[in-house]
């Protein structure tokens, strides 16, 4: 299998270079010299297209564990406000006492003390901590505020592995574009939310699945995102994506594998835990249910503008609905589009439109976004802006806890500013949902089809013809399809190289 590095030697056709397709990220590059020239020979040296973004990203998370560190020093373990005054939250440390890693109690058989009676992570999040909890080799004896931050740290270093994995799957998933890697490499909210909580792993596992699936490896991508769903909820939503788009090109021997695949290794994981510690297994399904409208929804506003409290049961069923009925418009466009969308188009609108019916929007959740938004629709003016929403409500949930914290001091974001804040975050993701519908009903728009590609990230889909595609006339896209927009053709180490 040929490495994203090795596609501007191997490949017909050169690398795509962002520095001469994106304004934004042709004026960014100024600072490192300008913009790629026509000589350039990428990935000739050892500093290849993936280990730049493997070193930025390393770089980024970080800088990420350094803003945590008033938290880490002394915030997490003073009082409650101030590590929310110096926006450094995390989860990590809280629950390493708070749900038995401390005491030694396995997660889901032993039962807990407290609030909540069992671990509330899907099963393969909870192997992810136990097994952290077993390299935090601090002493029993040694004090709890010492062995909160040793647990916090063991987790940030197989986070960063998480993060690696992650950004290198996607550099890899379009063979010829893998500098838009750089773009989840340097978001500023993986930075800002990477330790937060554990759903890094869950994210890594679906950008790896989704490069198995760019390769034609359909139970493979069945068996990652089994394993992601054992890890978080979410993943599993892209196998409705993947069914409507290979009953469009009549791809249904490679979707019963992805579907088998995906069964059996969530089944494997899950099995045992179900078998024999089934009170502890169902918390995750049961808490969710349970839930109350949380912090970042539209749901959150409503309540607080209207000062009426909505019945839970309530709120699920709205927001199944919701996500039934965006579900269904996600299928509807997918079967009539002009062009069959792309693979990472749909999944980023799926994923997308469960978060925003959620009744909880954590700000970790834009994790679960940034590598099919940057599949989806890498373009840096856009992928930006939407960072900078994102950036704003992780800066306003973190000074809203601060005010409500604060006591009679009222140090922070009062309750409207935390509107502005949430409803920010909510329109900025639907402005990127907004710009890939529009890709997706005007392929010509589409960045990552203006150079004549079909689906990179399709796998069987790429280049395949249509079976069936309602209310347009069937259209056969060869897997060299001609540019969208017409230019000058370039051919790889013959004179004239590529254009400036």
């Amino acid at each position: 299998m040929p490495s994203a590095e090795d596609t501007s030697v191997h490949q017909e056709r050169p690398v795509v270079r962002p520095t001469q397709q994106d304004e934004i990220a042709a004026a960014g590059s100024e600072l490192i010299g300008g913009p790629v020239g026509r000589w350039a020979r990428l990935g000739a040296g050892p500093l290849t297209p993936v280990r730049v973004i493997a070193l930025v990203a390393i770089g980024m998370f970080a800088l990420g564990m350094v803003q945590k560190l008033p938290c880490y020093d002394w915030a997490w373990f003073r009082g409650t406000s101030s590590q929310y005054t110096h926006a450094c939250y995390s989860d990590i440390p809280h629950l390493y006492l708070g749900r038995g890693f401390a005491e030694g109690l396995v997660p889901y058989f032993d039962r807990l003390s407290g609030d909540m009676e069992y671990l509330e992570y899907p099963v393969l999040t909870g192997l992810f901590m136990q097994v952290a909890s077993w390299l935090t080799l601090t002493p029993a004896g040694d004090p709890v505020q010492q062995r909160e931050q040793m647990y916090w740290m063991v987790n940030a270093g197989m986070l960063m592995i998480c993060a690696v994995i992650m950004v290198v799957c996607v550099a890899r998933t379009h063979r010829r574009r893998p500098w838009d890697g750089l773009l989840v490499a340097l978001a500023p909210a993986l930075a800002l939310t990477a330790t937060i909580n554990w759903d890094l792993l869950a994210v890594a596992l679906t950008a790896a699945a989704m490069l198995m699936w760019s390769r034609g490896r359909a139970l493979a991508f069945g068996i990652l995102i089994g394993l992601a769903t054992a890890a978080k909820l979410y993943p599993v939503l892209l196998l409705g994506p993947l069914l409507v788009l290979c009953w469009r090109a009549g791809k249904w021997r490679e979707c019963g594998s992805a579907m088998l695949g995906a069964a059996a290794a969530w089944l494997l994981v899950n099995l045992p835990v179900m078998a024999y510690a089934p009170e502890g297994w169902k918390k995750f399904y049961t808490f969710s249910q349970e839930r109350q409208i949380d912090y970042g929804s539209f749901w959150l506003i409503i309540t607080q503008r209207t000062g009426r409290p909505i019945d839970v049961d309530t709120v699920n069923t709205a927001s199944v609905l919701l996500m039934i009925v965006l579900c269904a418009g996600i299928a509807g466009l997918a079967l009539t589009a002009r062009r069959r969308p792309r693979f990472a188009q749909l999944a980023f609108l799926v994923v997308a439109a469960f978060i925003l019916t959620n009744k909880v929007y954590s700000p970790q959740y834009v994790l679960w976004l940034i590598p099919l938004a940057v599949l989806a629709r890498p373009r840096w003016r856009d992928f930006l802006v939407w960072q900078a929403c994102e950036v704003m409500y992780f800066l306003g949930i973190w000074l809203y806890l601060a005010y409500t914290t604060s006591g009679d001091k009222h140090q922070g974001l009062p309750q409207e500013g935390y509107q502005v804040a949430i409803a920010l975050h909510l329109l900025g993701t639907l402005y990127l949902c907004a710009l890939v519908v529009r890709d997706i009903l005007l392929p010509e728009r589409d960045t990552v089809r203006r150079d004549g590609s079909d689906d990179p990230s399709g796998g069987v889909l790429d280049g395949a013809p249509d079976a069936v595609a309602f209310g347009r006339a069937v259209h056969h896209h060869g897997r060299h399809a001609a540019p969208a927009v017409e230019g000058p053709r370039v051919e790889w180490g013959t004179t004239g190289g590529a254009a400036d």
